[in-house]
């Protein structure tokens, strides 16, 4: 079971709130904050934001696309129960918890020029981890190289470019990471490159032949049902 932790990230003006377990957001925490700029009138009512209204995420839960939106959420992520999708939760940081999907449009209810910043932040994290990915390549690197002669690091290395993209995305192919832009997948890489970086700087690793045995066991614990070759 993943520890979980709760991140307050920013998204335009506002903070939203998610948690680590499962990436679900706080829709109640996003609502409540929109409903207090609206009273407050700390959101400039010009014409481009057209007229604020406070909202009441009933409304939204309610309506009739919302449920054949949620159906579409559970359909296309191969979820089997309501729970996947719609948490609420009492106690501390309690509220009710949403899908990154259904998070998404809830958002984009709230008021249409909302929708920038809505995307913006989707884009931000994406470009973000595509950034950090490809900076801690070549710190992997340089770790690799430290416990490799010159001549073999050459040709290890592709090898081991092959390893992580098979372990993050399940296949290998040239620019992988610009050619499936997954949040989730460009965090998962940009982690592994840096774990490895870590484990043979504390000399956890200390050869090639432990680094690739600690690779194969990871590939093997993501995927159980893949039998040993």
């Amino acid at each position: 079971m993943k520890t979980n932790q709760i991140m307050v990230r920013p998204m335009g003006k506002f903070k939203v709130t998610q948690r680590t377990c499962d990436g679900f957001f706080n829709a109640t925490e996003l609502l409540k904050q929109w409903n207090a700029h609206v009273e407050n009138q700390q959101v400039v009512n010009t014409q481009k934001n057209g007229v604020l209204k406070k909202k009441d995420l009933d409304d939204y839960m309610n309506n009739s696309s919302t449920s054949d939106y949620i159906k579409v959420i559970l359909e296309k992520e191969d979820i089997h129960n309501s729970k996947g999708v719609i948490d609420a939760t009492r106690g501390k940081h309690g509220g009710t918890w949403v899908h990154p999907m259904l998070f998404i449009d809830i958002s984009m209810w709230i008021n249409p020029y909302f929708k920038y910043d809505v995307v913006k932040f989707v884009q931000d994290e994406m470009i973000k981890f595509r950034n950090l990915s490809g900076d801690a390549y070549p710190t992997m690197c340089k770790a690799v190289k430290s416990i490799l002669p010159e001549d073999i690091f050459r040709e290890k290395v592709k090898d081991l470019a092959r390893s992580l993209n098979i372990i993050v995305y399940g296949k290998h192919e040239s620019e992988m990471r610009n050619k499936i832009a997954d949040e989730s997948k460009l965090r998962e890489l940009y982690e592994l490159e840096m774990n490895i970086a870590q484990w043979i700087e504390i000399g956890i690793v200390k050869n090639y032949q432990q680094l690739k045995s600690a690779l194969i066991n990871l590939y093997y614990k993501k995927h159980p049902n893949v039998l040993p070759i």
